[in-house]
């Protein structure tokens, strides 16, 4: 008999709600994680009474009621709408693309007279299907937009110059002939009053759950495995495969925190930087994402974009053609691993909002628990 029903290797949102569902139908988990805290990349800390998020800005929004309920079981939520900021060159333009980015940009007033803007910039592309992200976005926004609020940030946040770049990638992107600056259309969005952290230690507290913080599953990969059935497994799945087939690829992301002696530093949670001779994307500014503090003093991060080696933590999958058809190999292989459930961004190498990981994990637990 193994001491444990499940091994999860991974605190995030993933493996926190997998092991809570498995947890109240009576399984006994071991959580395994290779920081020293909780919660993943939506791991929030206090800093002088501010709740940082640690590894960028996480804003929840689903359209599904039920999914909506299940997180407010565990925290109280804030109704917090994103309504970022483009700066280039020291012009401020409203994001997503919307009537208000295109009244600052071109001065019209009306949505056929930008839509007619945008038809005439698409024109150089005569008729062709996009096959690059370059296309893609001048397609969707014009040649205007594509050069002062997409190419220097797309470039910066990728690497790569966007003629490299998957048109997939800005398909996602909003595109609105209306003046709504939400940058998230659903039903439901906020974040949690006391932080993620929280939230996501509330779904672990349990008698049936034990929780080992700084523990790197795949260093003492045969110790590990002896303590259960099943192991779900949220890291990167070609370092689980000892990249026998090849190295996946990922972007990465440098914080850099300050604490600044101002109230307000600018009156936004996120700026973004479109020009490409800023070196970072974004600027943070935790403070807005909850109802304002009074504190005479903010905090700030800047996000600096960079490639993904074995150090540092892998943010986002480079979905191109190569790297999908290399993840659909490892995925061959998992299937055939039995005793493995593969979950999160990580193990299955796309990126994923939080109530759609939430969702998968609720399945993942149900379907587990029942069979």
């Amino acid at each position: 008999m193994k001491k444990y029903d499940y091994l999860v290797v991974g605190a995030g949102l993933f493996g926190a709600v997998f092991s809570y569902e498995a947890a109240r139908r009576g399984k006994k988990i071991k959580v395994l994680e290779k920081r020293n805290h909780l919660g993943g990349n939506a791991y929030t800390k206090e800093v002088n009474g501010i709740q940082v998020h640690q590894y960028g800005p996480h804003i929840f929004h689903t359209n599904k009621k039920e999914i909506w309920a299940y997180v407010n079981r565990f925290s109280e939520f804030h109704h917090f709408l994103n309504c970022p900021l483009a700066s280039f060159k020291g012009e401020m333009y409203p994001l997503p693309f919307n009537m208000n980015t295109f009244c600052k940009l071109w001065g019209e007033m009306t949505p056929e007279e930008a839509l007619a803007k945008i038809e005439k910039q698409r024109a150089v592309l005569q008729g062709k299907v996009p096959e690059n992200l370059e296309e893609q976005a001048i397609f969707l926004a014009g040649t205007d937009i594509y050069e002062k609020l997409i190419k220097g940030y797309t470039e910066k946040q990728w690497g790569r110059p966007c003629t490299e770049l998957p048109p997939s990638i800005i398909k996602r992107l909003p595109v609105r002939f209306t003046f709504d600056n939400r940058y998230f259309t659903d039903e439901f969005q906020g974040i949690p009053m006391d932080g993620y952290t929280k939230m996501i230690e509330g779904m672990l507290d349990s008698p049936h759950i034990d929780i080992t913080l700084s523990a790197d599953f795949l260093e003492k990969r045969e110790e590990y495995e002896a303590l259960s059935e099943k192991i779900i497994y949220t890291g990167t799945i070609d370092r689980f495969f000892a990249y026998s087939l090849g190295k996946l690829e990922y972007r990465s992301l440098r914080f850099e925190e300050e604490i600044l002696p101002v109230a307000d530093y600018q009156k936004n949670a996120v700026v973004n930087y479109t020009d490409s001779e800023t070196p970072y994307t974004r600027i943070v500014e935790h403070k807005h994402f909850l109802p304002v503090t009074k504190q005479k003093e903010t905090v700030i991060t800047k996000e600096y974009p960079m490639e993904w080696e074995n150090e540092g933590e892998p943010y986002y999958p480079i979905n191109n053609e190569k790297n999908n058809a290399l993840f659909q190999d490892y995925r061959k292989l998992a299937e055939k691993n039995r005793q493995v459930i593969f979950g999160g961004r990580l193990g299955t190498y796309q990126y994923l909002n939080m109530d759609t990981v939430i969702e998968e994990a609720i399945i993942c637990a149900q379907k587990e628990c029942s069979s």
